[in-house]
């Protein structure tokens, strides 16, 4: 099976988080997938496979299955752009149904943009952000007290943690292994350190220890729990915002993000992609 590699949310053809994408006909059975996934060696592999009037989809890591990634949906669509043309592409998880909007823009890269899984958010215990925070090297008095540290959900769980500095993202260490038992004990696909640079820019950084990743370049599905997040503490910064990751691993990343008011609702999240190379699995 051709195995293609793509990278999301890419910033001006540069960076992004890569992804493996396989369309087969048949979804291969999980050992294989995660084979693949191991063989292909990203943080996610997506598997495709049409069904009805859409295509199940389903993302493995090296080390465990995902219920939703957002950077291997938008590299999905832009495999599906690239075979079938532009157009709303129907997605189906294994709780849910999500679409992506494939567009191919004037300098023949693709822009997608997915409608993410519903959102909700809910307080973390104290305890365990204590651990977390420990684990992490951060105190009280690093984190912002405007935005308060909770669970947050968009087809998987993140927390979230918004930071007073720039600095102290740049600085981001943790660690590995404590961690990601602790993740794997609230089954948090990552932790999502932030920092607000403006109501319209946020600078992230994502760990993925339960993947198997120290950190992701670029992170779809926490993009859009940080949005469901934002509308949940009544934040008055702007409902189009922008966040900028993958800095610091020298590997920059550009997500675009939407939400309306309306409680647990989809978000939109957008970027462009690059080809990287494709293979035979």
């Amino acid at each position: 099976m051709n195995i293609l590699r793509i990278a999301a949310f890419a910033d001006d053809n540069k960076g992004g988080n890569p992804a493996g994408v396989v369309i087969c006909d048949e979804m291969p059975n999980e050992k294989e997938m995660f084979r693949i996934a191991k063989q292909v060696g990203y943080s996610e592999t997506a598997f495709l496979k049409p069904v009805k009037d859409g295509w199940r989809i389903r993302y493995f890591s090296p080390e465990i299955e995902v219920p939703f990634c957002g950077h291997a949906t938008i590299a999905s669509g832009a495999v599906l752009g690239d075979r079938f043309g532009e157009g709303v592409y129907k997605l189906f998880l294994s709780n849910d149904e999500i679409s992506v909007n494939v567009i191919k823009s004037v300098n023949g890269r693709y822009a997608v943009a997915l409608q993410s899984p519903i959102t909700w958010s809910d307080v973390a215990p104290q305890e365990y952000v204590e651990e977390i925070l420990k684990l992490f090297q951060l105190t009280s008095t690093k984190i912002d007290p405007n935005f308060p540290i909770r669970f947050a959900f968009a087809g998987a769980k993140h927390l979230i943690i918004v930071l007073k500095d720039r600095k102290t993202l740049a600085e981001m260490n943790y660690h590995f292994e404590n961690t990601k038992t602790l993740m794997l004990n609230e089954d948090i696909a990552t932790i999502s350190l932030l920092w607000p640079e403006s109501d319209g820019v946020f600078h992230s950084r994502n760990a993925f220890a339960p993947g198997g990743v120290y950190e992701d370049p670029a992170t779809g599905a926490a993009a859009a729990a940080l949005a469901g997040y934002l509308r949940d503490i009544g934040w008055q910064g702007k409902r189009r915002f922008e966040i900028i990751q993958g800095e610091d691993m020298g590997c920059p990343s550009r997500l675009f993000v939407e939400y309306t008011s309306k409680s647990g609702a989809s978000v939109k999240v957008a970027g462009e992609t690059r080809y990287i190379s494709e293979e035979n699995g």
